[in-house]
């Protein structure tokens, strides 16, 4: 059975609110966009929740940055999830933050031995605090550390397998990676322990004719829609998201675009 979402986005918020038909099954909200307010963010989330389930997507954790992240977001945070009982919870694994200084972009870490135990014990405190499983995404990037011990897919696998925390997998970051840094994204996928992914992400990317840039602002590239049919016998039942966050759509041809993995996934298991 698929289990398709899409982005929520405010540029949507008037179709939602009209009542307009739905034909996707899940909304996924940015979670920072409604952890600092009481006003019609927040009420037009839990509008929502009464009628679909909610998973909540954090950009601002920073698990990976110089300081443990903040007390006051992590409580922020749980209070959010309290209030929207979401069903799954995650963010990147990334840094965002130095010595109190937000960069506000989803960056890089070399692949070590010794960042891999780093990253599982804040994974296993944040998981602590909260109180849950948390899920954390692989990003895409732009650069490689020479300091490099292994490969992304053995750290995210290894990372899950020793803290706990699920895997959101996101199949348009693979393949931007794999162009980026010359992989081979089939193999990522193989690698991967699927009985760990808990959410896939899709979206588009931009070419910009010396690398890919993951730009959230155009329709899954015919790449990556072959790399997700490849594996659709791992993908089946696993809840995917289809973002867009640039040059947003109409909701329907948003939700048109989210529902060819449907289709994908009906085509092939016949």
């Amino acid at each position: 059975m698929s289990f398709i979402g899409v982005g929520l986005r405010k540029e949507h918020y008037p179709y939602l609110r009209k009542g307009e038909p739905v034909r996707i099954s899940w909304f996924e909200a940015i979670t920072e966009n409604y952890m600092d307010t009481q006003g019609r963010p927040l009420e037009m989330l839990e509008s929502i929740r009464k009628h679909f389930p909610i998973a909540l997507h954090g950009v601002s954790l920073s698990i990976l940055g110089g300081t443990f992240p903040d007390k006051k977001y992590l409580q922020r945070w749980k209070e959010l999830i309290r209030r929207i009982d979401p069903f799954l919870v995650s963010d990147h694994l990334c840094w965002t933050e130095q010595s109190g200084n937000y960069l506000h972009d989803l960056l890089p870490f070399p692949f070590t031995k010794e960042f891999l135990e780093f990253a599982i014990e804040r994974a296993e405190r944040i998981q602590e605090i909260l109180g849950r499983r948390i899920l954390l995404e692989n990003v895409s990037t732009y650069l490689s550390f020479p300091q490099n011990e292994m490969t992304e897919w053995e750290f995210i696998s290894e990372l899950s397998k020793k803290s706990g925390c699920g895997i959101l997998l996101d199949i348009n970051n693979i393949y931007v990676n794999s162009v980026n840094h010359g992989f081979s994204p089939s193999e990522y996928l193989r690698s991967i322990p699927w009985e760990n992914v808990g959410q896939i992400h899709l979206a588009g990317h931009t070419d910009t004719g010396e690398f890919l840039f993951d730009t959230h602002s155009r329709p899954v590239a015919k790449e990556v829609w072959e790399l997700f049919s490849s594996f659709s016998d791992k993908i089946q039942g696993i809840p995917i998201l289809l973002e867009w966050d640039e040059d947003i759509p109409g909701f329907p041809e948003m939700e048109e675009e989210a529902l060819k993995a449907k289709s994908i996934l009906e085509s092939v298991s016949k």
